[in-house]
């Protein structure tokens, strides 16, 4: 016995000489804005010694061989800190905290994870260019993943109460900008195509940025309110896995995973792999839901010049389309809105609609030198679409005079495929140069891209709104001076080809399409394709900044694509961009912009035309606009200002055509004036930020009828904004935890709809707790504490309204390993 204790006694001796023969390295790395940087590489350079920073940014390096060192602190998408360190035997080194700064060259940036603040300083899509958004003329927005996750947002249609000027104007995932609909396409990565009937998980993105007002003369086709991109996350060289488990109100289950890191020694191949899937209900009756995401990207990055990447990303959703809450006819009630629960839904359960989409997206960023660089990317899509819909028909039930019933409403049937295919790529050079004391950030490039509907698709509807006397044909719309042609029931009531819904007894008992008169058609193939060139110059001299741009725009598109008459129509623009930036302060940022927009208004951007109308003409627009951005505390804090003024020519809209719902009509012109504001960032430095303010005022200018001009536009709050605030509580026994309070507003919106009923504005609040210990990850988020009933826009029918959900809540779990 006396061996062993002898045997440990030298073992405790030797290993206590060793480490007097060692040192250690102990520090903290920070973010521009003084947030502790989570996951930074620390590398001892020329040695294997190293370690990864910890959640407070701290790190520490043990047994180290006594000696002069260089300290190496690195990250993709962060320029590298190198610090020489001097390691003595028996003491710990302690370096000076170590502060990075994001590297604005890259063409994808890529955020370190972590908790940061909800700032974000650059966007390549607003200028394809390293210009910080402070020096970038125009507004631009944003919600980063730090609020996503905060706010445990998951689809586009959770996050939007958080941009200055953007509201939800269906429960489909339809939105406005600035006023005006955002149309059929979205942009991922600066890459436009076309999006799907409902919104999908949002689990792999960086952030969402939103560009306003029209941005063509660097993309082309452009909607008037603004341009909506998705910056996906990116691979990371350091190893990180994260996994979450959320369940909440209406039986909602949700699982996400993020998986990233290298995938050989050197770190020059990297990898990331995001999944997410959903189960969950709805406060909406029929609404359950199913929804997959799986994008798996790879990086090549051989040195600091050149990066390769490549996504995939797929995305499933199996439920049913949600047209909104229809209402009565007539009510004696205080208003229609309260006529009907806001659960209720027209339709009936053996409704479907299954969509898949499918991208696969590539990009090479070059530098030749510190001047010269080169941009290509590109993105093919896919979406597919397999539907059964019973839906509301625009209009009430007639009796046998034609008196409307209040309490039935008409229905449709609408059964088939669809598919779009899309194709865009871009490739532009960057060229920084100096003329004398000016200096110019040039870029040159060029766009295509083309979507198209194959053959293959088709729909199946009704043949006709009623039956005839023999009950052998559908007729069209009911016309009492000729009942004696329609089939009739007991009480002289025209029978519907498909039965009434009756919303004072609603019943969801699946029908049998095949009792129904129908007839299908197969959809017409179409085909557009664009393409353009630009350039641009941002020209710097002293204070005073100026970006000019031009691009000349070719637009071809085929009517009666694949048939004996197929026309090729061709249109062309030239498109200009001029904006000012004003160095008030080092702090401060003055700007002016103006800048034009164009969109072709044809079948194959809208769809089949003998659905939704046409042709139309282009939809054309301007817009002025000035503004300030300024950064406080140390930067820690950004708050954007803007004044606008936006003219849209050519506007579609819903031509409320009882005999057909999805028909269009063209408007003349009309014009939004507004005032914008976003603060994103840090109070304190536990206490973070992101709050917007907006008022917009949009107003029928041109129309063929002369009653319009003048009036608001529907579907246009005036006033609207939100907040939202968290403080993480860093000391003491509550070290850990976090709390969060916000809330939105938006006033009230006119509807033109029964007798231009008005949807009353509303204020709701949400709330969340967090507690955050070592790897482990515990939220509650309570959404509209006090239960607000409230509507916030159009239904996807003239006879329904979107309404919102009541209180609600979700518990998550998640672990970083």
């Amino acid at each position: 016995m006396r061996n062993f204790y002898l045997l440990l006694f030298l073992l405790c001796t030797f290993t206590a000489i060793a480490q007097n023969q060692t040192g250690s390295v102990r520090g903290v790395t920070k973010t521009g804005d003084g947030t502790p940087a989570e996951y930074i590489n620390i590398l001892l350079k020329g040695t294997s010694k190293g370690a990864v920073t910890k959640s407070k940014g701290e790190f520490e390096i043990t047994n180290v061989t006594p000696g002069q060192y260089i300290l190496v602190a690195s990250f993709v998408g962060l320029n590298s800190v190198e610090l020489a360190i001097d390691v003595r035997a028996g003491e710990t080194t302690v370096v000076p905290d170590i502060t990075f700064q994001e590297d604005a060259s890259q063409l994808n940036e890529i955020v370190i994870t972590g908790e940061r603040s909800y700032q974000n300083e650059i966007s390549s899509l607003a200028s394809k260019s390293s210009a910080p958004l402070k020096d970038i003329p125009q507004a631009v927005s944003y919600v980063t993943k730090e609020l996503i996750q905060d706010q445990k947002a998951f689809r586009f249609t959770d996050i939007v109460k958080n941009i200055s000027g953007v509201t939800q104007e269906s429960i489909t995932g339809d939105l406005t900008i600035r006023g005006f609909g955002t149309g059929s396409n979205v942009m991922i990565n600066g890459l436009r195509i076309s999006k799907g009937w409902t919104p999908t998980l949002i689990s792999n993105l960086e952030r969402v940025e939103v560009i306003k007002g029209a941005n063509s003369a660097l993309y082309g086709y452009s909607d008037p309110g603004g341009t909506m991109n998705s910056v996906t996350k990116k691979p990371l060289d350091v190893s990180l896995q994260a996994i979450s488990i959320s369940a909440g109100s209406f039986s909602t289950m949700r699982a996400e995973g993020d998986f990233t890191g290298p995938l050989n020694e050197s770190k020059t191949l990297l990898y990331r792999v995001n999944i997410a899937y959903q189960d969950a209900g709805s406060f909406r009756d029929l609404q359950e839901r199913k929804d997959i995401l799986v994008a798996p990207s790879v990086s090549f990055v051989p040195n600091q010049k050149t990066r390769i990447d490549l996504d995939l990303i797929y995305s499933s959703i199996d439920g049913r389309v949600d047209r909104g809450q229809p209402l009565m006819g007539a009510y004696e009630g205080k208003s229609l809105l309260y006529s009907t629960p806001i659960s209720l839904i027209a339709t009936y359960a053996n409704s479907y609609n299954k969509e898949q989409g499918l991208s696969f997206l590539g990009s090479l960023n070059h530098k030749f030198n510190q001047n010269i660089s080169f941009n290509t990317s590109f993105i093919t899509y896919s979406y597919d679409r397999d539907y059964l819909e019973h839906r509301v028909n625009n209009a009430y039930a007639p009796d046998g005079e034609g008196n409307q019933r209040p309490t039935l409403v008409e229905m449709r049937l609408q059964r088939g495929t669809q598919r779009t295919t899309n194709f865009n790529m871009m490739s532009y050079f960057n060229f920084d140069v100096n003329t004398g004391p000016v200096k110019h950030m040039v870029l040159i490039g060029y766009d295509f891209a083309q979507q198209g509907t194959p053959a293959g698709t088709w729909q199946t509807s009704l043949a006709g709104n009623y039956r005839n006397a023999a009950n052998t044909r559908a007729l069209g719309s009911y016309n009492p001076a000729n009942s004696s042609q329609y089939l009739l029931d007991a009480d002289g009531n025209p029978v519907p080809n498909m039965p009434n819904f009756d919303l004072a007894n609603p019943n969801y008992i699946p029908q049998d399409i095949s009792t129904y008169f129908t007839t299908t058609a197969e959809r017409d193939q179409t085909l557009y394709y664009t393409n353009g060139i630009y350039i641009q110059d941002q020209l710097k001299f002293g204070k005073l900044q100026m970006m000019l741009g031009l691009r000349k725009e070719f637009y071809a598109d085929f009517e009666n694509y694949k048939k004996d008459d197929e026309k090729k129509v061709t249109q062309t623009a030239l498109i200009p961009r001029v904006g000012l930036v004003y160095s008030l302060t080092k702090n401060i940022n003055l700007y002016s912009t103006y800048v034009e927009g164009f969109q072709p208004q044809t079948a194959s951007i809208i769809g089949d035309p003998d659905i939704y109308g046409g042709p139309f003409d282009p939809l054309t627009s301007n817009m002025i606009e000035f503004g300030g951005k300024s950064d406080w505390f140390n930067n820690r804090l950004s708050i954007t200002t803007a004044v606008y003024r936006i003219e849209q020519n050519n506007i579609l809209i819903s031509a409320n055509d009882t005999s057909n719902p999805d028909l269009l009509e063209q408007r003349g012109q009309e014009v939004s004036k507004g005032v914008e504001v976003d603060i994103n960032g840090r109070l304190l430095p536990n206490l973070t930020i992101s709050a917007n303010y907006s008022y917009n005022n949009i107003t029928i200018t041109k129309s063929d009828d002369p009653e319009l001009v003048g009036t608001g536009k529907e579907f246009a709050p005036h006033n609207m904004g939100g907040a939202w605030l968290r403080y993480n509580i860093s000391r003491g026994i509550l070290d850990g935890v976090g709390i969060a309070l916000g809330g939105h507003f938006v006033t009230e919106q006119t509807t033109a709809q029964y007798a231009d009923l008005i949807l009353p504005g509303y204020t709701v609040y949400d709330a969340a707790l967090f507690y955050k210990i070592e790897k482990v990850r515990l939220s509650l988020n309570i959404n509209n504490v006090t239960d607000e009933t409230y509507w916030i826009g159009r239904g996807r029918s003239s006879v329904t309204v979107n309404p919102g959900a009541p209180r609600n809540f979700l518990f998550s779990v998640g672990y970083t390993f």
